[in-house]
């Protein structure tokens, strides 16, 4: 095993141990507290609300965005002007998320003057302007929206890759044995690209659960609409209980670690095909 490698083991093993430490400890004394942020991480109604809205993101944001991405994957591709589609709908990629929330800020201020969608709704007399990031039942669907937009063309152009390495013979068989278009995509086309959906699907649910730019520029975790990454960031820098922050940290590092996992073996399992 050479230094380098000695390096790198250490460079990563070294910061989960100390973070594993620092949750077992007072924030002030310093003192040794056992369980007791692990308590507070899962009995605090901050931590519910955050936990809460996670599994909420967990659904909808995966959900939504490998769906809206293989539609788009499937539309574009029969398209003459595809490269100019793919680079429009990745675009938002190439914008930070502090970016994004930003430009979303705008876009769901509640004076029509500014929001986008509320100048929409002023159009039609009978409805009224809505605080979209104000009001607790609207405000977190209101941040998966733009997760969402950001990152669609990201699961867009990985599953595009898969649909063109679909062979045209099979496609072209089941026709002949007179599938149709939908029965051809749902019976022959998905199967051949379950593998690269459900490398997508667990890429998502990663970035769902260390989810906090969007949050933290668009609400900050306000009007029910925290989420466990952010709720880390308050404990560490504004409670300064750097016990809690690292045990919500150990937290997340056991969610990520069998999404990880999955990931990893499905790249194994690909590279044995090649």
């Amino acid at each position: 095993m050479g230094p380098a490698l000695l390096f790198l083991i250490f460079f990563l093993v070294y910061p989960t141990l100390n973070t594993i430490y620092l949750s077992f400890l007072d924030a002030k004394s310093e003192g040794f507290v056992g369980i007791e942020n692990y308590v507070y991480a899962f009995t605090s109604d901050e931590m519910l609300t955050a936990f809460k809205n996670n599994l909420i993101w967990l659904i909808l944001f995966t959900g939504c965005t490998v769906l809206f991405g293989l539609i788009i994957a499937v539309l574009v591709d029969r398209v003459r002007y595809e490269p100019f589609a793919k680079a429009v709908i990745f675009l938002p990629q190439a914008i930070s998320f502090v970016g994004a929330g930003v430009i979303w800020r705008f876009v769901y201020d509640y004076r029509p003057q500014l929001g986008l969608l509320n100048m929409l709704l002023s159009i039609f007399p009978n409805l009224k302007a809505v605080g979209w990031l104000v009001n607790p039942d609207t405000a977190t669907f209101a941040l998966i929206i733009v997760a969402i937009w950001m990152w669609a063309g990201f699961a867009m152009t990985i599953l595009s890759a898969a649909l063109k390495n679909v062979p045209a013979e099979i496609l072209e068989a089941a026709r002949i044995d007179g599938a149709n278009e939908w029965q051809t995509f749902w019976w022959v086309t998905v199967p051949m690209i379950s593998s690269t959906i459900a490398v997508v699907t667990t890429t998502m649910v990663i970035n769902v659960l260390k989810v906090f730019d969007v949050v933290y520029v668009m609400t900050a975790g306000r009007y029910k609409t925290n989420v466990v990454a952010n709720q880390m960031y308050k404990e560490l820098y504004i409670n300064h209980q750097h016990g809690r922050a690292s045990a919500i940290a150990v937290i997340l590092l056991a969610a990520l670690v069998p999404a990880m996992m999955i990931n990893i073996r499905r790249f194994r399992e690909q590279e044995a095909i090649r």
